[in-house]
């Protein structure tokens, strides 16, 4: 079963783990969180991303979750992707939404490959409109579309 890591900006990280607690009553095996808070040094949220990736990470590998691409969450979690102890067996997915997290924790024990595939399905998936498609005229009023 692959390990799980949640990077991303505080407490964004910590309340998607949280998530998972409501959803399953405890926090499922082998996954972190790792709140990246502002200003701390890059190398810093490094170091404290190696040290979490080593304690959750098996043989399927490890899946990292990460909330916006170019941002410093998911820079660190590139850069741990391209580490050399890690063997390649690290995949990283940016955009993490709780569909998509559902998704991993569904899948993680498949390799690794495939896991990051159907996160990435689901978290696209968890986006839909709701109610109704419409939209709102110069005088404020909504004309509403069947």
């Amino acid at each position: 079963m692959a390990g799980i890591l949640i990077i991303a900006h505080a407490p964004l990280a910590s309340a998607l783990q949280e998530f998972t607690r409501h959803v399953y009553g405890e926090v499922p095996d082998r996954l972190k969180a790792l709140d990246v808070m502002a200003h701390e040094d890059a190398k810093v949220t490094l170091e404290r991303a190696i040290e979490a990736a080593q304690s959750i990470t098996s043989d399927k590998g490890l899946l990292v979750l990460t909330d916006i691409m170019g941002a410093t969450p998911a820079n660190v979690a590139s850069r741990l992707a391209h580490m050399k102890e890690f063997d390649g067996h690290v995949r990283v997915i940016a955009g993490v939404n709780l569909p998509m997290l559902m998704r991993a924790i569904a899948y993680r024990a498949e390799p690794l490959d495939s896991a990051s595939q159907k996160a990435m399905h689901g978290g696209q998936q968890g986006i839909i409109p709701i109610g109704h498609m419409g939209h709102i005229d110069e005088n404020k009023q909504m004309e509403v579309k069947d």
